[in-house]
């Protein structure tokens, strides 16, 4: 491959680069000269589980890794008891170190699937942060100004809102920047969020005349399943990488065309050519999206699972929808006769709540028997019944 269509791929998908002419460079003397680079990326270990939208990273990262980067994968254990104030209202709660690590380990095992273990080094920031001492922490305080802390968008709006803000919310950047001067990094990813404190490491690797000032590369955030609002586990519009493999096939699946080619782009590891291949062939009549958004369903399902997984869920899948066949081992709840539909929903653990079963019963998305549900007052009467919620959920109660 060419230094050119390195930079291609690399560039792909990409929100905004720093200092593209330090990438540039570094991959030139990689391929000229077999020179390794480090390329960083912080994680905070805050949540045990990763979503599809934590891996758009990971994905870059194991781009860099094929053009001769050397991954740090930085495990934040010390700064994660603080925790990254980016985008919060208010001060978050503060993790104990059992729950940091047990989450890391978790962290680890679900980044290897997409990493190249071989080209990653796992190191962690209490290494270097517990060794700089509070004298090297007041030091570090002052190589910025609190009128400079402020100019960031989510402690400026809390500032005029009169919410408070922690002094150890303003070390977190300082934390995050020092960082990069301890492991000398050459580039450090992260989300378009992630601005403030990804400028933070150039500006103290020039603070602490590392040598070497670090290119930034920051990836966009990508969206959930309604294609509108960012992947989010509270928005409940997410596909988590431990889910089971038939969960992720159909979710997948679920998604509009339009924003199936957002997801190759920022998730297939198809290059740009078989991407561009593909569109031109659905706008020819060539292909069916529908096989198009399979072939995505099938390889983000292997990544997390296996390739016999993969095929099982597509199977289970066609079975399910194509031809309307009801899953053979959905749970079965036992619940009184004469209960109101929107709580058996619940106890069914079809629905969250009675009022998100009252919403799903005025979109047409609740049926019993596969006749859809119109009365959301209606009470089940004794007898046994298949409960479904949308096209994934199913459940058979046993009513009285």
């Amino acid at each position: 491959m060419s230094v050119e269509q390195a930079l291609q791929e690399i560039e792909r998908g990409v929100a905004e680069i720093i200092d593209f002419e330090r990438i540039e460079h570094l991959i030139k003397e990689y391929y000229a000269n077999g020179t390794e680079y480090r390329v960083k990326l912080g994680l905070d270990p805050t949540a045990p589980d990763l979503h599809l939208g934590h891996t758009v990273i990971l994905q870059k990262l194991a781009t860099f890794q094929k053009h001769g980067g050397i991954v740090q994968l930085l495990i934040g254990d010390f700064t994660a008891m603080i925790g990254d104030p980016t985008g919060k209202s208010e001060t978050r709660k503060v993790l104990d170190r059992d729950t940091v690590l047990q989450n890391a380990k978790t962290y680890q095992e679900q980044a290897f699937k997409i990493l190249n273990k071989e080209r990653t080094e796992l190191v962690f920031n209490s290494k270097w942060l517990d060794e700089l001492g509070s004298a090297g922490i007041v030091q570090l305080t002052t190589q910025f100004n609190v009128a400079r802390m402020l100019e960031r968008d989510d402690f400026e709006k809390r500032f005029k809102e009169g919410k408070s803000i922690s002094i150890s919310e303003f070390l977190y950047p300082l934390l995050q920047g020092y960082d990069s001067v301890a492991l000398k990094s050459d580039i450090e990813l992260g989300g378009t969020d992630q601005k403030f404190n990804l400028l933070m490491g150039r500006h103290l690797q020039r603070a602490y005349s590392v040598g070497k000032e670090q290119a930034v590369l920051m990836m966009p955030i990508l969206e959930g399943l309604d294609g509108v609002q960012k992947m989010s586990k509270s928005l409940g519009n997410y596909i988590g990488i431990t889910e089971p493999a038939n969960d992720i096939y159909a979710k997948i699946l679920s998604i509009s065309d339009e924003l199936m080619w957002r997801y190759y782009e920022l998730l297939s590891s198809r290059s740009l050519s078989e991407i561009a291949d593909m569109k031109q062939d659905i706008k020819d009549g060539k292909l069916h999206p529908k096989k198009v958004k399979e072939m995505l369903a099938l390889e983000i399902t292997q990544r997390f699972h296996s390739k016999d997984d993969a095929v099982a869920a597509q199977k289970a899948f066609d079975n399910l929808f194509k031809q309307k066949q009801i899953p053979d081992d959905i749970p079965t709840v036992e619940i009184e006769a004469d209960t109101w539909i929107c709580k058996a929903l619940v106890e069914a653990k079809l629905e969250p709540s009675t009022s998100q079963a009252r919403r799903d019963i005025k979109q047409g998305a609740v049926k019993i028997d596969q006749q859809k549900v119109s009365d959301e007052q209606l009470k089940l009467q004794a007898g046994e019944y298949i409960l479904q919620v949308g096209k994934r959920k199913f459940a058979k109660a046993k009513v009285g």
